[in-house]
């Protein structure tokens, strides 16, 4: 959902880019400030919630099998992914969020140009490169992360350090071509080919099979008898799981279909194509979003509901009252911190702890097999969190 995240940073809230169907939603009632307050000197995520300091590093991948969907030109598909998880101790070195060139690129798409251009690559993360990764071998499930259309992976970097502090390895892909800046260590960066000029209904669906064979190759790459990260051998390869928000939360599903070793998957906000699920799943799967879109009954949740058919394991369907599209990654806190108002209702930093605590319980419950009754019924703890029944067309 580029253009609409762009909108909403730049203060006007618009309806769904079609370069990104799969993640439309209507504009949201009301309007923001034209301009954004004067920037803080350093913006912050918030901090994790589970006991354990937390640990990144990011790696380079080259998948010499195929070449490059979106560049053909490119013979080999290259990926960055961040790694975050549980750390032995601190680290001396806070991670950065982006590289400068990134955080320019973004805000340039953004239509930010009144912020300083390298303002995102120095907000205050939570992990620390280098840190020794903590856990046996064998010991630590892992989570997968897909972002939105065009957003890099950096904007899932509240939910992956909260995780990773929970005793989870995260692993979130930047899918290459389809952010607005990829940096690479030789200094490339890569921009968006599917984020410019008009795009048909096929587009999203050709994102989210790209999507999903990104996905196995990373779990090829890090599971493999030769792990691309030298805390592979922590990982457990039985307990493996995904999310992803907007077009990285319909690609969940798909990826959930076509790949037996991911165990649970959530879809967050995210509108799926007509073919992202054609046959029965059996395992666990969460949609989570917002009612402005997935209201069973209302037309843009049609596609959940006809997916929702063929999810024939444990399944929920949970609409955070007060949220928008930015409400569940890290632009609603960021945006907040400039000043600029996405039309959500519920306080961003709201937004971004009913997302982490959710995602967790998900994966708790069905990696972890620890029981978690707030998935069971509403709690007066998140009285925003509503549960539906799509059979029904009610929420409650």
């Amino acid at each position: 959902m580029r253009r609409v995240t762009a909108l909403l940073l730049a203060g006007a809230l618009a309806a769904a880019s079609p370069a990104s169907p799969a993640s439309a939603s209507p504009a949201a009632p009301g309007t923001a400030s034209n301009a954004p307050a004067a920037a803080p000197d350093t913006l912050h995520l918030p901090a994790p919630t589970g006991p354990h300091p937390v640990g990144t590093t990011s790696l380079h991948l080259k998948d010499t099998s195929r070449p490059d969907p979106w560049v053909p030109s490119v013979k080999a598909r290259e990926l960055m992914v961040s790694l975050w998880y549980p750390a032995r101790s601190p680290g001396r070195q806070r991670a950065p969020y982006m590289t400068p060139k990134e955080s320019e690129l973004f805000l340039k798409d953004a239509k930010l140009t009144d912020l300083p251009p390298a303002l995102l690559s120095t907000t205050r993360t939570n992990a620390f490169t280098g840190a020794k990764p903590a856990g046996r071998a064998h010991g630590l499930p892992l989570v997968v992360l897909s972002p939105g259309s065009g957003k890099p992976r950096s904007t899932l970097t509240g939910l992956a350090e909260d995780l990773a502090s929970r005793g989870y390895v995260v692993a979130a892909i930047d899918h290459t071509y389809e952010t607005v800046a990829t940096t690479f260590p030789d200094g490339r960066v890569t921009t968006c080919v599917p984020c410019e000029g008009d795009h048909d209904p096929s587009m999203s669906t050709k994102q989210v099979k790209v999507r999903a064979a990104d996905v196995s190759f990373v779990l090829d790459r890090l599971t493999g008898p030769r792990p691309a990260w030298k805390g592979g051998r922590l990982i457990d390869r039985s307990r493996m799981g995904m999310a992803g928000h907007s077009i990285g939360g319909a690609s969940t599903v798909t990826a959930l279909s076509l790949d037996s070793r991911l165990r649970a998957g959530i879809d967050i906000d995210g509108t799926t194509p007509p073919d992202a699920l054609t046959h029965e799943l059996k395992r666990p799967f969460m949609f989570l979003g917002k009612p402005a879109t997935y209201t069973p009954g209302m037309e843009p949740a049609a596609t959940w509901e006809r997916d929702w058919k063929l999810m024939t394991g444990w399944k929920r369907w949970l609409l955070v009252t007060g949220a928008e599209h930015a409400s569940f990654n890290d632009v609603g806190v960021l945006a907040a911190e400039v000043g600029i108002d996405t039309g959500a209702d519920l306080p961003a930093e709201r937004g971004l702890a009913i997302t982490r605590t959710y995602v967790a319980a998900f994966f708790d419950r069905h990696l972890l097999n620890t029981a978690q009754p707030l998935l069971d019924a509403p709690s007066a703890s998140y009285p925003e969190v509503k549960h539906c029944v799509p059979e029904k067309k009610t929420c409650a």
